[in-house]
């Protein structure tokens, strides 16, 4: 299967109490395949990776987030994936956006991507969880970039994984 090349700007949406907003994604192709992510999608042409971030969180979320409020990459990773029988290879840089209780209660999920949920998860939800989460080790990385100040360190690289290979 001939993979499509893809390049993603995600965001790290966490609010005033340290929640992460994350997506649910199934495969209608694999019965029971369900997955959680984190807000962001592709960069369309004539985008940047900053542009893509804030009309993804508009789009996924309805919230108007000025690219001001993105911090500088915290992490990237390249992943390898197959959803509805079409094969990925994608790109990511992660960005986090802290937001206020008030935006987070105004927040409108209403987009084809998120049609199985979406949930607001502690670090502690995200390291005790049985669903898959992605990218993997969630908690520990979120844990460290709340914490830690990885954002004055420069991205992390999350390395190259195949989704549909590697355990979970």
């Amino acid at each position: 299967m001939a993979l499509k090349r893809r390049w993603t700007s995600r965001v790290l949406l966490v609010d005033e109490l340290g929640r992460l907003l994350l997506l649910c994604g199934r495969d209608p192709r694999r019965p029971g395949a369900g997955w959680w992510f984190t807000v962001g999608g592709g960069v369309e042409d004539g985008e940047d990776y900053l542009q893509a971030a804030v009309r993804e969180v508009w789009e996924e979320t309805a919230l108007t987030l000025p690219v001001q409020r993105l911090s500088p990459v915290v992490w990237t990773r390249q992943a390898v994936f197959t959803v509805d029988g079409q094969g990925f290879d994608q790109y990511e840089e992660y960005r986090l956006a802290r937001i206020t209780s008030d935006e987070a209660s105004a927040i409108k999920i209403d987009t084809e991507e998120a049609r199985y949920g979406h949930h607001w998860w502690t670090i502690d939800e995200l390291a005790t969880t049985s669903e898959t989460v992605r990218p993997k080790k969630m908690a520990s990385l979120l844990a460290d970039v709340l914490t830690t100040g990885t954002l004055h360190r420069g991205p992390l690289d999350l390395g190259h994984v195949n989704e549909d290979t590697d355990p979970d």
